[in-house]
C-alpha cells in the first residue's frame, strides 16, 4: 500500500532511516587480503578526506565523487570501503589472495594502492592491520594453533560465529601493521565480512579508547597537588583570625576551583569517549560469539588484562576530579557563608551606629531649631524696639521697652508655631516620597 496524499515527512526521516542500514558489511569469500588503516582526525578542513579520496580515483583513472560518510568503490585490482566517523576516518582495502603457496609473505592488500595517496591521507594513523581470510582447504586450523602455542609470546586464538571459523592474532605490531588470520570452515559470504569488520572495530576501538590514557596518567600530579592545596585551604580556613584572613582564602578557593573546571573541560569530553571505546570493544568482542581454544588466550581475556588497568585508570582520574571539583565547590559555598555572616554582622553594626548618630542629629537638631527660635525672636523683637522708638510720641503713655517686652512672646510662639509647621510639612513630603 502506498500514500497517495502528500504528507508532511519530518526533516530527520530520510536520515535516520538510513542510520538503521548504513555501514553494511562487505560479503567475503576466502580467500582474501584486507588492509586497515584509521586516521584520527587533528583539526582538518571539512570535506579534506572525500577531496583525498575523489583524488585516488583521479590517479587510478576512475571518477570518484565521494557522497555521504561512507562509501564502497571497486577499482578493479582492489576495492575499498571508506567511512568518515566523528573522530576518524576508515580505510578498508580488498583485494582476492592467490593461493596459499602463491602467496608471498608480506602480500597485502595494499600493493596497488599509490603509494603517494597513502602517505597524503588526511589524519594522523592510529590503527592499521592487515588480515588474511583463508580456507581449510588451504590451512588447517589445527595446524596454527600448534603455531601460536610454540610462539614465544601471546596469541590470541578463537573459535568465532558457533565454530564456523577461527581467528589468530597477537595484535603486535609489524611495519606499524597489527595481523589477523581467519579460517574460514563454514563462514557464509555476509558472515565472513561482518567477522572482519568486527575485528577491525576492535582493532580501531581499543586504540581510541587508550587515547584516554596518557592525559589520565598526566593529570595524577595535578589532581595530588590541588587535593594537598585544598586540604591546606581548609586549614587556614578553621584558623582564619578575621575576615580580611577568611576573604584571602576565599580568593585562592575561587583561583582552584577555576583550575579544576579548566581540567574538567579539557578531559571530560576523552574521559566520556573513552568509556565509549572501551564499551563497543567488548560488544564487538561479544558479537564475535568466541569460544576459547585450549592454551591460548581470548579476545577478552587479553583485552581485560591490558585494557582494564588504562580504564581503571581513566575512571579513577575522571572520579577524582568529579570528587575534587564538588568538594572545591561545597568548601567554597561554607566559606563564603562564612563571609556573608560576618558581613551582615558588621553591617548590623554599621547601622546601629548610624542609628545612634541619626539620633543624636536630631537631638542637635531639636537644639538648634530651639536656639533658632530664641534667635529669630531675639532680632524680631529689636527690630520691634527700633520701630517703637521711632514712633514712641505717638504711642504715649507706651514706651518702646514695654512694647518690646510685650511683643517677646508674640514673635517667640509665632516662630514656634511656624517652626513647627515647616518640619510636619517636611516629614510629610518625605513620607509621600518613600511611598
Amino acid at each position: 500500500m502506498t500514500l497517495n496524499a502528500p504528507i508532511a515527512e519530518h526533516p530527520l526521516r530520510r536520515a535516520l532511516q538510513d542510520e538503521f542500514h548504513a555501514r553494511p558489511p562487505i560479503p567475503l569469500e576466502s580467500p582474501r587480503l584486507i588492509s586497515y588503516l584509521a586516521m584520527h582526525h587533528e583539526g582538518e578542513a571539512p570535506g579534506l578526506a572525500a577531496t583525498h579520496l575523489e583524488s585516488l580515483g583521479e590517479l587510478l583513472g576512475q571518477p570518484v565523487k565521494a557522497e555521504g560518510p561512507h562509501q564502497v568503490i571497486d577499482f578493479g585490482h582492489f576495492s575499498l570501503k571508506w567511512e568518515l566517523h566523528t573522530e576518524f576516518s576508515s580505510y578498508t582495502f580488498f583485494s582476492p589472495a592467490p593461493p596459499l603457496a602463491d602467496t608471498p609473505a608480506q602480500a597485502t592488500a595494499l600493493e596497488h594502492v599509490p603509494d603517494e595517496w597513502l602517505a597524503r591521507i588526511p589524519g594522523k594513523l592510529i590503527a592499521a592491520a592487515h588480515l588474511e581470510l583463508r580456507s581449510t582447504d588451504e590451512l588447517q586450523p589445527a595446524d596454527q594453533i600448534q603455531r601460536a602455542l610454540a610462539a614465544g609470546h601471546q596469541v590470541v586464538g578463537v573459535e568465532v560465529a558457533d565454530g564456523s571459523a577461527w581467528v589468530f592474532t597477537d595484535f603486535l605490531q609489524e611495519n606499524g601493521f597489527s595481523r589477523f588470520l581467519i579460517i574460514d570452515s563454514s563462514l557464509t559470504r555476509r558472515q565472513a565480512g561482518r567477522t572482519v569488520q568486527r575485528l577491525m572495530e576492535i582493532e580501531t576501538y581499543r586504540m581510541m579508547a587508550l587515547l584516554g590514557f596518557p592525559l589520565a596518567k598526566s593529570m595524577g600530579g595535578m589532581l595530588t597537588t590541588a587535593e594537598q592545596q585544598l586540604a591546606g585551604l581548609m586549614d587556614m580556613t578553621c584558623t582564619a583570625k578575621s575576615s580580611e584572613d577568611e576573604r584571602s582564602v576565599l580568593s585562592h578557593l575561587t583561583a582552584l576551583a577555576s583550575e579544576i573546571e579548566y581540567s574538567v573541560s579539557r578531559s571530560s569530553f576523552r574521559f566520556a569517549a573513552t568509556k565509549a571505546y572501551h564499551s563497543l570493544v567488548l560488544q564487538r568482542i561479544d558479537e564475535l560469539r568466541e569460544a576459547r581454544i585450549p592454551g591460548l588466550l581470548t579476545f577478552r581475556e587479553f583485552m581485560e588484562r591490558r585494557m582494564r588497568p588504562a580504564m581503571n585508570t581513566c575512571e579513577t582520574m575522571a572520579r577524582r576530579q568529579e570528587e575534587l571539583s564538588g568538594r572545591v565547590a561545597r568548601n567554597s559555598q561554607l566559606l563564603r557563608t562564612r563571609v556573608e555572616v560576618e558581613l551582615e554582622r558588621q553591617n548590623q553594626e554599621l547601622l546601629a551606629q548610624m542609628n545612634r548618630r541619626a539620633k543624636l542629629q536630631l537631638h542637635l537638631q531639636e537644639t538648634v531649631e530651639g536656639l533658632s527660635v530664641v534667635a529669630i525672636t531675639y532680632y524680631a523683637s529689636q527690630l520691634v524696639q527700633y520701630m517703637a522708638k521711632g514712633v514712641k510720641h505717638y504711642i504715649e503713655p507706651l514706651t518702646p521697652e514695654g512694647l518690646t517686652a510685650a511683643a517677646i512672646p508674640v514673635i517667640a510662639a509665632l516662630v514656634a508655631f511656624g517652626t513647627h509647621r515647616m518640619r510636619k510639612h517636611l516629614a510629610a513630603l518625605e513620607g509621600s516620597s518613600k511611598a
